[in-house]
């Protein structure tokens, strides 16, 4: 081991800095309450908390400095975290903790490095300035720590809630350049080392320097210090030190370190890697390491670590530069000896196995040589020598697959393996699961890995096949999935494609295509649904909430207020049990295309409208459905009158009448032996957009709120909004349904506070003012207090509340856009104007069923002395044969529609309700034509007809 670096300033003991009193009181709080673990009187460890991965009791912490908690079963589990990757918000705003004074003007910083990085601060005293930093784009600014480099210009990082500003946590100087030169620091002459390390950051070397080794920061992965190198080995007089390249364990930084190996040898150094191994999805750098050491009790246990942390960091290293798959081979041997093991170099998969008896042949051969060179090899490298020579290395195949995962439906019992597979020849992978069936058997691994990429071969045996799963799959992670894209009431958490949102905050999908969002590592498997949403909100556009306004004023208003609820479905529905349809109907030329295009940008489904269900089959709109949640499905055109009852047909309205409160899609058989179904829930929400009027029964009219839009006057103005509203992008528009999510929390609470209020208003529409809650004089009279002319009667209680709901989501809409007093006043009526709309609805009847009882009215009224077209000999019955009544119409040239229209539509007759169909009659209009008519009548006096209440 490198002679280390001496820090102890006088004093090899290393005494831990107590952690600032309200911090540690905050993380022992949520450590006791949220893992269990209890503090065991007379030492400095908590102890038997409930470890998250394994769920044994025998997590543990220290209680004097709680930096990492960590299960006891180091060689069946191994988990550990940090906790400040734990509970972020507590290590995220440290200006908040720990404010900046005149006596003090850089405590904010002292905090951080002290407590976010584990530093000693009398070891980098004099190293940093506490400065700040404002972004003029976002408005927004962070007090800094800031270190100056040697050449210039400076290097900062952000410490105040750094995720506001997206990428940007640490900034170098503008217009400066830092490549060519490293920031070594001020304890450190690189003249005197015998080993220098070189990391990427800063804060890795001050974490390396800590624990006795000479390090310097090259400032990024693709910058070589080359400026520096060529001085140092100018100054060393041809006794340079050796390097070790400790740069960060990620692809990009690994071929960053092979190529600057190169370099630096080619300048005369000797070269070797260091890379720590990254056990999950969680990246761990040198600070990491150092905090993790500094978590271990005792100076001997903990340089123990530390030397075997670096012996294994050094190793992948020494793997990561190996120039032959031979030498790969031959380093992995040494450091596990295993007779037959795979790996992979230069993305391909390869097999080593030992002879032995090869092996000894080569020793003895080397033992018994004449050649100088051999004689001079001592024991070790004659084994060394002969491993070489008899070591049998051989490609199995020409790319590398790589098990990343497992992942299990666990309500459709399904799982998969998800791999990774590399390719050697353009640097690129391709990822995709892999059956347990799959990696079962070598020719089913073969066709599988053929169709996954392109020209992927492998040609291993079942052996080794076999061998290679056992060693990937062993203690595999194993991540939850869900077949949708939306809200999960399951885990509390909106999940679209490439981005998660959980209790607030923003998660963006890792490179293992799932979220991991603490405890919980989740993935979409559903795949067909695109949402594209721009997480920065620097470029969101907010002007396309006046073009709305300007093109569809309230009506517009109301559907945004729909799409916004949509968000929040799940959740209404679990709580309140029931979230409404919304009908949009208009003449063509109205702009619904226009406004549900809108709509669908700000969700951040560009280009999508939605689907018309008399085109599918039941269980194909199923599917359709179940495939989003907090989402609406757009039922374009479904009321086709005029077409072929045998093509639409397939579809009917009360197939929508459980979705109302989130009832079940359909039942599906599981593939099991036993009798289990799988019964998806229906998720999202109902819009209906077409344009004739939606006909159906009672229990659908009343789900329903509905507008309905007239095509406008146009004017240069309003020609020239919709031009310009069409022409807005969805990449400017999308982060509208981040801004909304991340206020979930917010929404739900306000949300629950004006309900019940709206629902009071609404059942007294007809007594009390909504406006000012002023009892109205009289049935007839507006308020005499605000001058409110709106009134009704809501005797439906479903309709008040559907109506009640929108009213309240429009409160919640301006959380998250600005809406004038004006707006929510105007658009509010319009919202109770449409629930006395609805409630005078479900009263009436279609214009067809409507103009075939002006009709009848007409033919019963032309004979004063007996029926026309009423057969019923009953006062309280009407009954009506509709052959003989569209015979009777047209002879009188009453224009009705034709028979099998009337047909559909009578069936929703709510002025006279319907009672029977085609039911035997004694017909009272043969009776009458028998009685007023001098010539025989040969027709049967009983007759087929539909019965309707008088």
């Amino acid at each position: 081991m490198n002679k280390r670096l001496d820090i102890s300033h006088g004093s090899k003991t290393y005494v831990r800095k107590p952690m600032e009193h309200n911090l540690r009181a905050d993380v022992l709080q949520r450590l006791e309450s949220d893992y269990g673990l209890q503090h065991m009187v007379g030492t400095n460890y908590m102890r038997k908390g409930t470890c998250p991965q394994c769920n044994q009791k025998r997590l543990f912490s220290r209680h004097d400095e709680p930096w990492f908690i960590r299960c006891g079963r180091e060689d069946k589990c191994r988990y550990q975290a940090p906790v400040k990757e734990l509970y972020p918000d507590l290590f995220d705003d440290w200006s908040k903790r720990a404010p900046a004074t005149n006596d003090e003007p850089t405590a904010t910083a002292k905090a951080y490095l002290t407590f976010a990085r584990g530093f000693r601060l009398e070891l980098i005293e004099g190293w940093y300035t506490q400065e700040s930093y404002f972004d003029r784009d976002l408005n927004i600014g962070s007090a800094t720590v800031r270190f100056p480099l040697e050449h210039g210009g400076y290097w900062e990082r952000l410490i105040d809630q750094p995720s506001r500003f997206g990428k940007k946590k640490a900034r170098f100087q503008p217009k400066q350049s830092y490549k060519g030169y490293w920031w070594c620091p001020p304890c450190i002459d690189v003249l005197q080392v015998d080993e220098l390390w070189i990391v990427e950051g800063i804060f890795d070397a001050i974490a390396l320097i800590h624990n006795g080794i000479s390090a310097v920061a090259a400032l990024s992965s693709n910058a070589f210090p080359e400026e520096s190198l060529k001085a140092l080995i100018a100054d060393c007089e041809g006794k340079p030190p050796k390097l070790v390249w400790a740069l960060d364990n990620e692809p990009g930084a690994q071929k960053y370190t092979k190529s600057w190996v190169r370099q630096a040898r080619e300048l005369g150094f000797v070269c070797e890697a260091a890379q720590i191994p990254q056990p999950d999805a969680r990246k761990v750098d040198w600070n990491d390491l150092h905090q993790r050491w500094a978590f271990l009790d005792g100076d001997e246990a903990r340089a123990q670590r530390i030397d075997k942390d670096l012996k294994e960091a050094k190793h992948q290293g020494a793997l990561l530069i190996a120039e032959s798959a031979t030498d790969k081979a031959l380093l992995m041997y040494q450091w596990r000896e295993r007779e037959e093991f795979h790996f992979c170099f230069d993305s391909r998969l390869y097999w080593w196995k030992l002879d032995i008896s090869k092996f000894n042949s080569a020793k003895q051969a080397l033992d018994d040589s004449d050649k100088k060179e051999d004689q001079l090899l001592n024991e070790k490298a004659i084994r060394e020598k002969a491993l070489r020579m008899s070591g049998c290395v051989v490609e199995i195949a020409n790319c590398y697959p790589k098990a990343l995962y497992f992942q299990r439906n666990e309500i459709t019992d399904e799982s998969w393996y998800f791999f990774r597979v590399d390719f050697p020849h353009d640097g690129g992978s391709v990822k995709n699961t892999f059956t347990g069936g799959q990696v079962a058997a070598a020719s089913e691994f073969k066709k599988r890995l053929l169709g996954m990429g392109a020209g992927a071969v492998f040609t291993g045996s079942g052996q080794q096949l076999d061998k290679i799963m056992k060693d990937q799959l062993f203690g595999i992670k194993t991540v939850q999935t869900i077949d949708y894209v939306g809200y999960s009431r399951e885990y509390g958490c909106y999940v679209f494609n490439d981005v998660a949102v959980r209790e607030g905050q923003l998660i963006t999908i890792n490179e293992e295509e799932f979220f991991e969002m603490g405890k919980l590592k989740l993935k979409s498997l559903q795949k067909g649904v695109k949402i594209q949403l721009t997480k920065d909100a620097k470029n969101y556009d907010p002007r396309w909430l006046d073009l709305l306004w300007q093109c569809f004023g309230t009506q517009g208003i109301v559907a945004l207020t729909f799409w916004f609820g949509s968000l929040f479905a799940e959740q209404i529905r679990h709580r309140y049990q029931s979230f409404p349809f919304l009908e949009a109907t208009g003449e063509a030329g109205a702009g619904k295309t226009t406004l549900l295009t809108l709509l669908w940008k700000l969700l951040g489904r560009d280009g999508y409208e939605g689907f018309d269900p008399s085109k599918s089959t039941k269980a194909g709109r199923s599917r359709l459905m179940g495939q989003v949640s907090g989402m609406p499905i757009v039922l374009l055109e479904s009321d086709r009158s005029g077409e072929d009852k045998a093509h639409t047909k397939t579809f009917e309205w009360d197939e929508l009448k459980d979705y109302y409160g989130g009832g079940t899609l359909a039942t599906k058989g599981v593939k099991t032996a036993g009798n289990e179904t799988y019964e998806p829930p229906f998720r999202g929400t109902i819009a209906i957009s077409q344009n004739a009027p939606v006909v159906a029964s009672e229990a659908i009219m009343t789900r329903i709120v509905k507008l309905h839009f007239v095509r406008p006057n146009v004017t240069p103005e309003s020609r020239a909004a919709a031009d310009l509203l069409n022409a807005l992008e969805g990449a400017t528009l999308s982060n509208f349904v981040l801004q909304a999510v991340r206020k979930e929390a917010d929404v739900m609470d306000l949300f629950a506070q004006r309900l019940p209020g709206y629902e009071a208003k609404l059942r007294c529409l007809h007594s009390h003012c909504f406006a000012c809650d002023t009892p109205f004089k009289d049935e007839q009279s507006d308020c005499v207090h605000c001058g409110n002319k709106l009134r009704g009667y809501i005797r439906v209680e479903r309709i008040n509340k559907n109506h009640a709901q929108l009213l309240a989501l429009l409160d919640c809409l301006r959380m998250v856009v600005s809406l004038t007093d004006a707006q929510i006043s105007n658009t509010r009526t319009q919202i109770i104007r449409m629930a006395i709309e609805r409630q005078a609805s479900i009263s009436s009847d279609h214009p067809v069923v409507a103009e075939f009882w002006e009709v009848y009215e007409y033919l019963e009224g032309l004979d004063a002395d007996g029926p026309v077209v009423n057969h019923s000999k009953k006062d309280n019955i009407i009954a009506i044969n509709l052959n003989d009544f569209v015979k009777c119409a047209a002879e009188h040239r009453q224009k009705i529609a034709d028979v099998s229209e009337l047909r559909e539509r009578l069936k929703d007759s709510r002025s006279r309700k319907l009672i029977d169909i085609n039911k035997a009659t004694d017909s009272a209009v043969r009776a009458h034509q028998a009685k007023h008519s001098n010539a025989v009548i040969t027709k049967q006096p009983i007759v087929k007809c539909w019965h309707f209440q008088a």
